[in-house]
């Protein structure tokens, strides 16, 4: 049975995935972007939209594109530092997503959200709408905390924490797929655990 064919066994009737991509997936300090991990994952993500799956995207990876742009070799520590290297890293994070998804013909949209965006009523129904309208067209949103505007005391924690809001936000399905990443010694692993496709590394 081919790759393919156990996908689609393994997803079953899910209709609509969350894939969380975290910050040991798509960077490093020492080496900075893995580009070629952006490409593979794009590749697999945009294979599940043909096949009629809705995608939504939550993605780590600001402070990282930001610490490249801006030629550091350490990672910010201070908040402010931070938030200003995460506003540099949101365009180029955007343009390395929107470049290889549209090698696979899929538009992609950025959706920046805060803990008070999913806390207030009013705002966590635009959200949604906005979500589901994205999806309705086709588009793929990819989701990242705002880290521009946020602080400590109101941050979501960590994009497992966001996922798992977003998950509920959009009435996420859950099933697993697990696919491996040939030609490297790094397994990764995709597996729709807890309503959401978590994206995970491991040394093989």
């Amino acid at each position: 049975m081919g790759n393919k064919s156990i996908r689609r066994e393994r997803l079953g009737k899910v209709r609509r995935i969350v894939v969380k991509v975290g910050f040991s997936i798509l960077a490093s300090v020492e080496k900075g972007l893995h580009y070629e991990v952006f490409s593979y994952l794009i590749k697999e993500i945009s294979e599940l939209k043909r096949q009629g799956y809705e995608i939504i995207m939550v993605s780590s990876g600001a402070i990282a594109a930001g610490m490249e742009k801006l030629g550091y070799k350490t990672r910010p520590q201070s908040i402010t530092q931070k938030q200003a290297t995460a506003a540099v890293g949101q365009g180029r994070l955007m343009n390395i997503y929107e470049n290889y998804f549209s090698r696979h013909q899929q538009m992609v949209d950025q959706i920046l959200l805060t803990h008070d965006d999913l806390s207030h009523r009013r705002r966590f129904l635009n959200a949604r709408n906005t979500l589901l309208t994205l999806l309705e067209l086709g588009i793929i949103p990819i989701i990242n905390e705002n880290d521009t505007v946020v602080v400590d005391e109101i941050k979501f924690g960590d994009n497992d924490n966001l996922s798992a809001l977003i998950t509920n936000l959009i009435e996420a399905d859950h099933r697993q797929i697990y696919c491996l990443w040939r030609g490297t010694n790094t397994k990764i692993r995709l597996q729709i655990a807890d309503r959401r496709l978590q994206i995970e590394k491991c040394e093989i």
